[in-house]
C-alpha cells in the first residue's frame, strides 16, 4: 500500500507537470493526490466500504486540502485539485468497458461502465460538496 501510495504521489507529480501547474506546487500536488489514494485504498482494503464510497471520501479529503492548500499558498484550488484528483479517476473501468464492448461481452461492459459512472459520480459530488461548505468557512475565517 505505500508503494501504491508513492506511485499515486509521482504519478500526480507528472500530471502536474504536463498540465503546467507551477513548479512551486509540485510537492502539493503530490500530497495531495498520494492522500486520496491512500485514503481510498485504507477504505477498500480495512473497511466494508465498497468502491464508489471510499471514492466519495478519497475525493472530499483531495478537495479540503486542495481548498486548505489554496487559503495557504494564495491561489486557486483548482491547481491542487485537478492534479490531486488524478489517482481518483476511474480509467480502467472506461477501458474494461471498451473492452468488453469490443470483445462483445455486453453483460461485462454493462457491468464496468456502470461502475464507471458511479465512481465519477461519487468524485464529482465529493468536490460539490467540499467547495460548497469551506467556501463559508473560510470567508467567516478573514
Amino acid at each position: 500500500m505505500i508503494g501504491q501510495t508513492i506511485a499515486a504521489a509521482l504519478g500526480t507529480v507528472a500530471f502536474s507537470v504536463l498540465f503546467g501547474v507551477p513548479r512551486k506546487y509540485y510537492g502539493y500536488c503530490g500530497l495531495v493526490g498520494g492522500a486520496g489514494w491512500c485514503l481510498y485504498s485504507i477504505l477498500t482494503v480495512y473497511t466494508a466500504c465498497t468502491a464508489v464510497e471510499a471514492t466519495f471520501f478519497a475525493t472530499f479529503l483531495v478537495v479540503l486540502l486542495s481548498r486548505f492548500l489554496a487559503v495557504w499558498e494564495k491561489c486557486l484550488a483548482t491547481v491542487f485539485l485537478t492534479a490531486g484528483v488524478f489517482p481518483l479517476v476511474p480509467g480502467t473501468g472506461i477501458y474494461w468497458t471498451a473492452y468488453y464492448l469490443v470483445t462483445d461481452r455486453p453483460a461485462e461492459a454493462a457491468d464496468n461502465g456502470f461502475a464507471a459512472v458511479k465512481a465519477a459520480f461519487a468524485i464529482v459530488l465529493g468536490i460539490v460538496l467540499v467547495f460548497e461548505v469551506p467556501d463559508r468557512f473560510f470567508k467567516m475565517k478573514k
